[in-house]
């Protein structure tokens, strides 16, 4: 048996063990348990995890419950107070210190920003253009990059991204990309690649796939903000400005491109380009 076979199925192995988290963040989830779920000794499973995913499997837990807190948040769906407990946590205040520290901003300002998608258009629009983030229209090459598929629920996609800075270690490279194929709330179709410019034409790692990416026009918004918010971003712009900016989506995928990086920038001062591909709108 070959290393990356190995390494496939470990990965297999862990990513069976981060789904049973997400589906229920609220359980003990015991190491003896996990380490069944991924047919792994109990008494090595958790340096095996912490090696795959470069975090401990209480770290796991802690942000899969941010996270779930989060869209919570967003959808309006209770007090700060509430939710506080909802996702197991004693008291407001220590939630609102983790939850800082995973956003970048505390709840009832995430609360009220991540609330777009609850708004009528106009008030999107507004809230939008109050930060002086302006959508324009781009012109982008066809970029060939190296991309590591993301595999799981949404929330796990932090890990991908940790494997493909693994895979990169420490190669000069042009940016990072994230490649967004179809809707992530959809039943089918829906893929995301964590990608990289500027590698080369030889995969780095048996797991990456070349891609290139048809260039063209793209609507273009800088998100202010940790990457918490993409998301709802993503789906005000959809919802909101392009039914009425005369373009309609192109067969392309949408893209996340990554300004600066989260190693040493505040969550709250991280930039991300939103890219919807478009083309004019057919009569």
């Amino acid at each position: 048996m070959t290393t990356d076979h190995t390494e496939k199925n470990y990965r297999k192995r862990v990513s069976r063990v981060i789904a049973a988290i997400v589906a229920d963040p609220m359980a003990e989830h015991s190491l003896a348990e996990l380490a069944a779920i991924a047919h792994f000794s109990p008494f090595h499973f958790h340096r095996i995890y912490r090696g795959i995913t470069g975090e401990t499997v209480a770290a796991t837990v802690r942000r899969v419950r941010l996270a779930r807190a989060a869209q919570l948040l967003g959808a309006g769906s209770g007090s700060v107070t509430r939710i506080s407990m909802e996702v197991g946590y004693d008291s407001p205040q220590a939630f609102s210190r983790a939850f800082q520290q995973f956003t970048g901003m505390p709840p009832r300002d995430f609360q009220r920003k991540m609330s777009l998608n609850n708004l009528e258009p106009a008030t999107i629009m507004e809230n939008l253009n109050r930060d002086q983030l302006s959508v324009t229209i781009v012109e982008r090459p066809a970029p060939r990059v190296q991309a590591l598929r993301h595999h799981g629920p949404t929330s796990t996609i932090p890990h991908v991204y940790q494997q493909m800075h693994t895979y990169v270690a420490g190669r000069p490279t042009q940016n990072w990309l994230g490649i967004i194929q179809g809707d992530p709330e959809a039943d089918e179709g829906y893929a995301y690649y964590a990608a990289v410019c500027g590698l080369g034409e030889q995969p780095i790692h048996d797991n990456i796939e070349l891609l290139e990416i048809q260039g063209g026009q793209y609507a273009s918004y800088i998100l202010h903000g940790p990457y918490t918010q993409i998301n709802a971003a993503m789906n005000a712009l959809y919802k909101v400005w392009l039914p009425q900016s005369g373009y309609e989506p192109d067969d392309r995928p949408a893209l996340e491109n990554y300004l600066n990086s989260p190693e040493n920038t505040a969550p709250e001062d991280l930039r991300t380009e939103l890219l919807i591909p478009i083309r004019p709108l057919l009569e």
